[in-house]
């Protein structure tokens, strides 16, 4: 009997020759770095270096995750990636009411310039690749981490690095949106023109299927609904007058592994190879770097257990590798303990270490696409592929991403299967080790990290400062000139820049686009 993939499409017990059948390999696979893309967007993929080791944190408050990020770097990270608190991620600042609880809980909170400073103190910003997860209040983050970095002496364009910068999934999957969605798409906009001419080197935006995994989508929605998304963002550009080959080679994608190895491999083949088509062939684009679809990797949070933790070292192996024989071009490997809480010391290095043993003792960087050609890898990628472009017809039937956010189509497709897989390992047809199969009678005790209470009082206190030593008047001229901006057609990022610059905080900045451009929320709300 055969078994279905997450995608719920047939697993067949052996795949041959038949099963491709008059396959072009010209037309499907090409060679690497070359169009489709579907064997890698670089020739020689990780046999001359292999991907950026990209660790997410961030907690409590600048000064320790600071601690924490020269701690991944003496253990060998290549690159930053900063999680943020959701009063950050919100557009509150940690003294608002609304923030009450939250400070510092699930990433670090960040007010002001003041808390960038502490954030990256030591850290010389041209020598780091820095990853921002941040989306409805990313232009923010950037401009501080810009400012910083100038306080460094360091010059835009030496800066290198991501935002995240997707609101559309926000509305889709995970809700720390701000403003509605077409205002949020006119800041993306400016965004993509203010790098252009400032920060050459940065990734705009990092479009993201992470998020809707972790909420339930299938790999095939997952690519699907990201790569809609990323339509959209395409054609606001154009229609703000950008060339697409002006942005489209910065434009960057985020993906989950999960522990299904061979599905995740061909869902990452068929999302280069269906990228590399809609650019060239519904938006013109003649750089062969619009076409090339890179993206960083996370490894499944959501199958993360907290019965029997270290089980999921393990799982987050298996989760790695699948990422990298799907040519990911950084990874995050997710620690051990995290289903629990906050990742102590030793379990992030365990995390890094789980990349390094996969990329220095093992064979699969000695090669470029392993699985090219495999009968199972080949019928599967075609697969994945016909679901996910029938999911984005749909989604042009509806008139694109935001009209079909706004009917609701993506977040009822997602629930259905993430109440599918519930449905699944509540009877025990999907296995969870640990968890409805092979438990143990007594789970063995656990000592988590805790972030400290009094982080919420101390921010307090630090903005409270600020506010009375800074120039008020040069604060409340800078947010009135954002205002005017985002009154009208100007690039609101040079006025947010100076609101910055004079050390107005998170919360007054996205306040004073809130007076202009609202609050969005949600249809089903009502």
């Amino acid at each position: 009997m055969a078994r279905e993939s997450e995608s719920g499409l047939p697993i067949e017990p052996v795949y041959g020759p038949d099963d491709l059948a008059g396959w072009d390999a010209a037309e499907k696979l090409g060679a690497p770095g070359q169009y489709p893309f579907t064997r890698g967007v670089y020739p020689s993929m990780y046999t001359g270096r292999p991907w950026t080791m990209r660790q997410y944190a961030g907690f409590g408050t600048a000064t320790e995750s600071n601690a924490r990020y020269k701690q991944l770097i003496a253990n060998g990270t290549m690159g930053l990636s900063v999680a943020f608190d959701l009063p950050t991620q919100m557009g509150h600042d940690s003294d608002a009411p609304i923030a009450h609880g939250e400070v510092g809980k699930v990433g670090v909170a960040i007010d002001s310039v003041e808390d960038m400073r502490v954030l990256f103190g030591g850290i010389p910003l041209d020598k780091v690749s820095t990853s921002m997860t941040i989306n409805a209040p990313a232009a923010l983050l950037l401009l501080m981490y810009q400012l910083v970095g100038e306080e460094q002496g360091v010059s835009a364009d030496k800066l290198t690095g991501t935002i995240q910068n997707d609101v559309l999934k926000e509305y889709i999957a995970r809700g720390t949106y701000i403003f509605p969605p077409k205002p949020s798409l006119r800041l993306i906009a400016d965004i993509f023109k203010y790098c252009k001419a400032e920060i050459p080197k940065w990734n705009t935006i990092s479009i993201s299927g992470y998020h809707m995994a972790e909420a339930g989508a299938s790999p095939a929605q997952e690519i699907a609904f990201t790569l809609a998304d990323g339509i959209e963002y395409v054609r606001t550009a154009v229609a703000a007058g950008m060339d697409v080959d002006d942005f489209a080679p910065r434009l960057s994608f985020f993906f989950v592994a999960r522990t299904t190895i061979l599905e995740e491999v061909a869902k990452f083949r068929a999302a280069r190879r269906i990228w590399a088509r809609v650019m060239r062939d519904e938006f013109g684009a003649k750089n062969p770097k619009s076409l090339m679809l890179r993206f960083h990797t996370q490894t499944a949070g959501v199958q993360l257990t907290a019965q029997q933790p270290e089980v999921n070292l393990v799982r987050v192996a298996v989760q790695g590798l699948a990422a990298v024989l799907g040519g990911t071009q950084s990874l995050h490997t997710n620690s051990f303990d995290e289903a629990i809480a906050l990742p102590t010391d030793k379990s992030a290095r365990l995390a890094l270490r789980t990349q390094q043993v996969l990329a220095y003792e093992t064979d699969v960087t000695a090669t470029v696409d392993p699985f090219a050609g495999s009968y199972v890898i080949e019928k599967m990628t075609d697969e994945v592929e016909q679901v996910a472009l029938e999911l984005m017809h749909k989604v042009e039937e509806l008139g694109g991403a935001v009209t079909a956010i706004e009917h609701g189509f993506q977040k009822n497709e997602i629930e259905r299967s993430a109440y599918r897989i519930a449905q699944e390992t509540d009877s025990g047809e999907r296995v969870v080790v640990g968890v409805n199969r092979f438990q143990l009678e007594a789970e063995e005790p656990y000592e988590p990290l805790r972030v400290d209470p009094a982080i919420e009082a101390q921010q307090a206190e630090r903005l409270a400062k600020l506010r009375a030593e800074r120039d008020q008047e040069t604060v409340d001229a800078a947010l009135s000139a954002l205002k005017k901006a985002a009154a009208g057609e100007d690039n609101v990022l040079y006025p947010m820049k100076d609101a910055l610059r004079a050390r107005a905080t998170v919360g007054e900045v996205c306040n004073a686009l809130r007076e202009i451009w609202g609050t969005y929320v949600p249809s089903d709300a009502f």
